[in-house]
């Protein structure tokens, strides 16, 4: 199972249009998948103290984020779906694996570190931006590759060689003809990260 978590607020943006050129292909060729919406479930990425309070021990009263894991439990490959904001994840996501990737579901730490979403497979980064992906690796330090997916995502037990980066930099000064020709293009793209 395919798990999606898309995080845009916007109907109308091009990650919006990225999430239906991909559930489209995945409905067309008999690929299960399922979404995880941040915005459209409402989630609040920001700590309670009730779940701070919880935190050290793995557990949530947040009945969304047992929801969630659920769903990943379920899933042999995650994708993300997301605008990089001022270089950066936007807060949606970053509370998602702030309050998700809990202690006991998705690591353990004692006796040393240990990444337990060793049954996710395959990993799809895509993300867009002002800039492009040559400048968030060279000027901006390499916020996606660097440090979400060689840090964040492989201390939960996701391969950096089984994930994949897609990038469109410059997504509000380009053409339509651009992004359409990228939204075309997604399929293709998707299948260069297969084994």
């Amino acid at each position: 199972m395919k798990t999606i978590v898309y995080a845009h607020p916007y109907e109308g943006s091009l990650n919006h249009g990225i999430l239906e050129r991909l559930t489209t292909y995945f409905a067309q060729n008999n690929q299960p998948y399922q979404v995880i919406d941040l915005y459209q479930d409402g989630f609040d990425p920001r700590f309670s103290k009730e779940e701070l309070r919880l935190f050290s021990k793995g557990e949530s009263p947040y009945q969304l984020v047992h929801h969630y894991q659920e769903m990943i439990r379920q899933s042999d490959e995650l994708l993300f779906i997301t605008p990089i904001w001022w270089y950066q994840l936007p807060a949606e996501l970053k509370g998602f694996l702030d309050k998700v990737m809990l202690t006991n579901f998705a690591y353990r730490e004692s006796p040393e570190w240990q990444g337990l979403l060793t049954y996710i497979h395959k990993t799809t980064v895509i993300t867009t931006s002002t800039v492009t992906k040559d400048y968030l690796q060279t000027a901006a330090g390499d916020p996606i590759q660097k440090n979400f997916i060689n840090r964040v995502l492989a201390d939960l037990g996701l391969s950096p060689k089984h994930t994949n980066w897609i990038h469109l930099g410059g997504a509000n000064t380009t053409t339509d003809s651009v992004r359409q020709a990228f939204l075309a293009d997604l399929p293709e793209l998707y299948l260069e990260g297969q084994d």
